[in-house]
């Protein structure tokens, strides 16, 4: 498959699952909300759970939450299960596209483990089934007689996966696939939980009954658990383009507070309508994500090493030009000899002095302070080069006169 069409491919596949994701959390919010504001209903002529009136787009909406006792299974009758479908089929598709065959991000980074890239794709999927193993013996087997047991056993099973994957592959890689493990904890959550459950709800109305609260509870429990997964997935799912969050030697760390602080936010915005000071709840949430987060960063990223003692103390441009050329202009050119990426990527050139020169920030960024330039290190630039490139960007990244 040419570069063109892979990229194509990216495109419209990730086009397909951002706006399925959209619908999806769209949902979980909007009926979480709608099940946190029912009122009790005005008659009990339909025997329903809770009632609520609505406005948006010039009308007005009544909604009625009902278990059907006594009464005919209406039709049409609205699922909600193809946009959690289409979302995990979607991600699924990306992660073959990106990271599994098309070579459009780093999987296996060999400064951070020596693996192949076939083994690095059995760690990928092995994590992702196993969350989802955990997960499921959890709900099945021990939530129901202890929920606190089976929600601390799922959170180390949790830190255990991010601290695995982030000590085997790439910093990227690792984070987004434990957003793909969440992702997929939610989709099966509808396939095996809540679709199932619907299904007995249709069965129990259709045989002259009222829907069984027992099974309506079993298929809320796990939506919930959905709710509460949104904000995780989506913050790891766009930490790619953070590269001091996952390059940083504590990024399983980082990764728990986000998937924490995420989850933290759902929270308080979930029970709200309960909480009468929670928007200064809301506050110290977010405060306290972002105090721990910067904590974190500030943990010293070496080990103490001596800094190189070939780099020249005064930097000229062609030094740090003889670097980029070797080691970034591969890439990042408007005729780039290596297409693995793309053309540029990021929309990075560094064909002229002046393209350097502007992009010397980020060049300190991703090439001296992260390390996540080049990608896996693939053209092997060495610490003195690094260094070189750090301190001609120190003494002002001057241009040639």
């Amino acid at each position: 498959m040419s570069g063109a069409l892979l990229e194509l491919f990216d495109l419209v596949v990730r086009w397909l699952h951002v706006i399925a994701g959209i619908m999806w959390i769209g949902n979980s919010l909007l009926f979480n909300w709608l099940d946190r504001n029912l009122r009790r209903p005005s008659s009990d002529a339909h025997a329903a759970l809770g009632e609520i009136w609505l406005l948006h787009s010039g009308g007005f909406y009544f909604v009625e939450k009902t278990l059907l006792d006594g009464q005919p299974v209406p039709r049409p009758l609205h699922w909600f299960k193809w946009q959690a479908y289409t979302t995990w089929l979607s991600g699924a598709a990306l992660l073959v596209i990106v990271y599994y065959a098309g070579g459009r991000a780093i999987l296996a980074d060999p400064t951070v483990a020596s693996l192949s890239h076939g083994a690095a794709i059995l760690v990928g999927i092995g994590a992702i089934a196993a969350g989802l193993a955990v997960y499921e013996a959890m709900q099945r087997w021990v939530a129901p007689t202890n929920a606190a047991v089976a929600t601390t056993l799922w959170l180390a099973a949790l830190t255990a996966i991010a601290i695995g994957l982030t000590r085997l592959l790439s910093g990227r890689a690792a984070f987004l696939h434990v957003g793909a493990m969440l992702g997929t904890i939610m989709a099966a959550n509808v396939f095996l939980t809540i679709i199932p459950s619907q299904h007995d709800l249709i069965r129990s109305v259709a045989e002259g009954g009222a829907g069984d609260p027992s099974i309506s509870a079993r298929a809320k429990r796990v939506s919930i658990h959905n709710n509460y997964f949104t904000f995780p997935v989506v913050v790891l799912m766009v930490s790619s383009h953070f590269p001091a969050i996952y390059s940083h030697p504590w990024s399983w760390l980082l990764l728990i507070v986000l998937v924490a602080g995420g989850a933290g936010v759902r929270h308080v915005l979930n029970v709200r309508f309960s909480l009468p000071r929670w928007r200064p709840t809301l506050v110290v949430v977010i405060a306290a994500t972002c105090v721990a987060i910067l904590a974190i960063l500030r943990i010293p990223t070496t080990s103490g090493g001596r800094e190189p003692t070939d780099v020249p103390k005064r930097v000229t441009f062609d030094d740090a030009r003889h670097v980029i050329d070797r080691r970034c202009g591969a890439c990042h050119s408007a005729q780039p000899s290596d297409l693995t990426f793309g053309v540029a990527p990021g929309g990075v050139t560094f064909d002229t002095p002046e393209q350097i020169a502007a992009h010397a920030a980020r060049i300190r960024e991703r090439a001296v302070l992260t390390r996540t330039m080049p990608p896996a290190n693939k053209t092997n630039i060495t610490e003195a080069e690094r260094a070189l490139l750090g301190r001609w960007i120190d003494q002002g990244a001057q241009l040639p006169r």
